[in-house]
């Protein structure tokens, strides 16, 4: 998540979005009072497995605000509504208990919460193990100098391994932070978010890529590292704006033929920049295409089904959540269409802010048929972020949702809210 939609600093564009901010307050407000139908979705796929067909809704408690505001209030009553607290935790130490429960405190094998946020997920061919990247913020979390966005130091990358998706075993940081040299990417006064790994079979490397930029978000820049092994430790190459453009929100997707891509939201995050990689996936090309331009879309999450291209994308409103939207290709270059928000259940407000939460990552659901999949995302905590929860949810695509004519259907995408469900 970018924290500025603009890295210029320039009076005029900063009230510009405190404008948008508050256009996107009352937008909130108004969904409270009108009732929204939700998606038409066929569930007739997903019959057999009765955790995951029912449309779940969620009782809210009484509040006096709007949720968005009550959110995003740390003295709020209902707080730990979002956040509950340690008490509840997943804790895969404890019992037999194999399901997912989105928004509560999720332990590793040694009985600490999971450090892995803006995150992404591969799986190793041989061995069939799960790694888990994402950004170790196991700090304190501060305002920046200067604009005062909410902050932690840089720590590293953390990555953890499993055979399931919930059990989860730490190995450690498998890409430090820079302690003392100031002009180094990677000292811990700089930024470093949502980073992602993919496997070259031809060089034998993992490849990092991550969002670096500096405390005030003006360096807007990627990231490249490289390993031997899933568990580190990765060596970090350079940085650079790929393409000659700024870059914040970013994610890495590797395709069935091997070819792998970029995606990132450029320009001040209004309008996404897709473009492949080079064989060693440690640069890009010369390619580059424009997508979704002037939408202002950020946290990219790409996957494929039945040869189509798929992506869910956030909306930009710094640590405050807001609606997705799901977005299909038949090229990973475009052009892409957008076919709508995908949140389906819990109540009007939560579908219209991802569940209180935002996009980093999809992956296949295992075990499930083709179009079930598992989405991945953040519910940041700005006043604590390494107290950010992890909310994974059932995603499927399924053609029969819009019937557009006897001939002609349309790909819909359906997020599914489950205060509790498992993998099948």
């Amino acid at each position: 998540m970018s924290r500025f939609s603009s890295g210029s600093g320039c009076p005029c564009l900063v009230m510009v979005f405190i404008l948008a901010g508050s256009l996107l307050m009352i937008h909130f407000y108004s969904i409270i009072s009108q009732e929204q139908p939700l998606p038409a979705v066929n569930i007739n796929r997903l019959s057999q497995y009765p955790e995951l067909q029912e449309v779940e809704n969620l009782q809210i408690p009484q509040s006096s605000g709007s949720l968005v505001e009550e959110f995003l209030d740390k003295s709020s009553k209902i707080r730990p509504f979002f956040f509950p607290d340690k008490r509840n935790a997943v804790d895969p130490r404890k019992g037999n208990d194999i399901n997912f429960y989105p928004g509560r405190v999720w332990l590793d094998t040694d009985g600490n919460p999971i450090q892995a946020h803006g995150g992404g997920i591969i799986q190793a061919k041989k061995s069939r193990m799960y790694y888990w990247y994402g950004e170790f913020k196991d700090g304190p979390t501060y305002r920046a100098p200067g604009k005062g966005v909410a902050r932690v130091d840089v720590l590293g990358v953390g990555c953890y391994s499993s055979k399931d998706l919930r059990t989860w075993k730490n190995e450690g940081l498998v890409l430090k932070a820079e302690e003392e040299n100031r002009a180094h990417d990677l000292h811990k006064s700089n930024v470093l978010e949502r980073p992602k790994v993919i496997y070259n079979e031809k060089t034998g490397k993992y490849v990092m890529w991550m969002h670096i930029d500096d405390a005030n978000y003006t360096k807007a820049a990627i990231g490249i590292a490289i390993s031997d092994s899933p568990t580190g430790p990765f060596e970090y190459l350079y940085s650079k704006s790929p393409h000659g453009y700024d870059s914040r929100d970013m994610t890495i997707f590797k395709d069935d033929d091997g070819n792998a891509y970029v995606v990132y939201s450029s320009l001040h995050n209004r309008e996404l920049h897709i473009g492949p990689l080079r064989q060693d996936y440690l640069d890009v090309t010369n390619v580059m295409t424009k997508v979704l331009v002037g939408q202002h879309r950020e946290a990219p999450a790409v996957f494929k089904h039945r040869g189509k291209y798929y992506m869910i994308t956030s909306g930009c409103s710094g640590w405050a959540p807001n609606e997705a939207l799901a977005h299909v290709a038949d090229t990973m270059l475009g052009p892409w269409e957008t076919i709508g928000n995908p949140c389906v259940g819990a109540n009007k407000v939560f579908r219209v802010t991802t569940f209180f939460a935002q996009s980093t990552f999809v992956i296949p659901m295992p075990g499930g048929p083709p179009g079930l999949f598992v989405f991945l995302a953040d519910r940041w905590n700005p006043d604590d972020l390494r107290d950010s929860r992890y909310i994974w949810l059932p995603l499927m695509v399924d053609e029969e949702a819009y019937q557009l004519s006897s001939s002609l259907t349309r790909p819909q995408v359906s997020i599914f809210w489950h205060a509790k469900w498992r993998i099948p």
